[in-house]
This record gives C-alpha cells, structure tokens and sequence, in this order.
C-alpha cells in the first residue's frame, strides 16, 4: 500500500516534533499529513513554535499512533522545502472541509509548510 493510501485509510493520532537551531526540543499534535505526491506532504501552521522551529532548523519528525492496543503506526523522518500563505490554498488542501477556525484563531496567519519525506519507519522497531 502506498503511504499516501495508508494515511486516507487509517485513522489515529499523530505528533509532530522539531527543535530550534540550538536543539530545543518541542512536540505538538497534528493530524494526518497532506501528501502533495508520495515524497511530499505539507501541513498547515500556524506561527507558532513549531512553526518558528522551522525557520532555524528544517527537520522534523512525525509520529502516527493507530488506535487499540497493539503499537501500530509509522513515523516520518522529514526536511522542509518550502512554505506558502495562500488562504485559498491551505483552505483547499484542508481534511475537515466543515471545520470553521475559532473565533480566538480567526487572525492568525497560517501557513502551508511542505515537506520532503527522507525516512519512513514503522511506530515500533524498523531498521535505522
């Protein structure tokens, strides 16, 4: 299955992790990615901390947890390429058609972060 296929069919959680340019580390959940083809996927930011990681040090890692018992689920090894702000684009590209932004969040600029996908390993074990 390809992994564009993986992420429409499965459900679960993901985590996005990234780190300024002095290593500081953060990690905030985010849903599942949108693949542009099968080495690209973006998400939408906002400029936040995660966001602002990214400015200083392209790299970053997903991690998407399948629901149940078992630890099932894969983790991207990611380097960013490129962003764009273009409303009507990220309104597009958006999974949740239905979702209206919170009035609190209505002014926050967002951001398409596109990313070139280097790695991919399951959740659990995988060669490094």
């Amino acid at each position: 299955m390809k992994l564009s296929e993986y992420f429409e069919n499965v459900t679960g959680r993901g985590i996005l992790a990234t780190s300024d340019s002095d290593g500081k580390v953060d990690a905030a959940v985010y849903s599942r990615p949108h693949f542009i083809d099968e080495e690209t996927i973006a998400y939408i930011m906002t400029d936040r901390l995660t966001h602002r990681n990214l400015q200083s040090n392209p790299h970053a890692a997903y991690l998407f947890m399948e629901p149940g018992e078992k630890f099932a689920g894969k983790r991207l090894y990611l380097t960013k390429i490129r962003e764009e702000t273009d409303p009507e684009r990220i309104n597009a590209i958006r999974w949740r058609k239905s979702y209206t932004i919170p009035e609190d969040q209505k002014d926050e600029k967002r951001f398409l972060v596109y990313f070139r996908i280097d790695r991919v390993l399951p959740l659990i074990g995988g060669k490094e």
